[in-house]
């Protein structure tokens, strides 16, 4: 057990997808793993450990915000090892062909700053996903009736933002959505030399001002968690 997840010693798997919803990581767990199983409830931040196609795996939710997913991947890493770490979550979009319910596998991740920013003091890290996690999802969305996009996305502070201007030059350098969390989960990653990614659904849209309505996310939301699964045991 640690400060925020209760689990015992091997109860959770090397392979941890992490929906910031704990309700969504509910959702996951008793839709696509067998034997699901709670194994972390503390302070309501739901984690799950079953199987999916003979392959154990934890889905545990992270909360909002990269303080938060940055408790849960130190302490999934640090005090039970996982070794690969997807973020399934969704995302804005922000380029004029992403669409809503388009799929983005996030290949870099820029951001303002973050929990790791004081470690690095001047120097812009890039954080970006693994490579092998990032071809591996890419196939497996091939053939899907779903949009997939490839490219950099930003990692915000802040969910109502009052930047148009930084929106502005986003869409101008092909960033092609923004969340709040992966940013510093591939910081994380490379510190402690563990595979991680994010693949996002797109839920709502900056420039258009569409968003999805509640009851149809959880459906689109399928296609994101099948290719994170795929990827992982690729």
């Amino acid at each position: 057990m640690t400060i925020h997840i209760g689990a015992k010693p091997g109860e959770i798997a090397e392979t941890v997808l992490m929906p910031g919803d704990p309700y969504r990581a509910r959702w996951a767990a008793e839709t696509f793993l067998e034997d699901a199983t709670l194994v972390n409830e503390v302070r309501g931040m739901l984690g799950y450990t079953g199987t999916w196609r003979g392959h154990r795996v934890t889905i545990q939710g992270s909360g909002m915000g990269m303080p938060s997913l940055s408790i849960y991947v130190n302490e999934l890493i640090r005090d039970y090892d996982a070794k690969t770490l997807i973020r399934i979550g969704s995302c804005g979009g922000m380029q004029p062909q992403v669409k809503l319910r388009d799929v983005i596998l996030a290949m870099t991740a820029s951001t303002l700053t973050n929990p790791s920013r004081g470690m690095f003091r001047e120097l812009n890290f890039a954080p970006c996903a693994d490579w092998g996690l990032l071809s591996a999802a890419h196939q497996a969305a091939a053939g899907r009736q779903v949009g997939v996009h490839v490219g950099g996305i930003y990692s915000s502070d802040v969910f109502y933002s009052e930047r148009p201007d930084l929106d502005k030059e986003m869409v101008r350098h092909g960033i092609l959505g923004v969340e709040m969390e992966c940013a510093e989960l591939y910081t994380l990653a490379a510190r402690y030399g563990r595979r991680a990614l994010a693949v996002l659904t797109v839920s709502d849209h900056l420039g258009t001002g569409e968003e999805l309505p509640s009851e149809d996310r959880e459906r689109s939301f399928g296609d994101m968690v099948e290719i994170a699964l795929n990827a992982a045991f690729a």
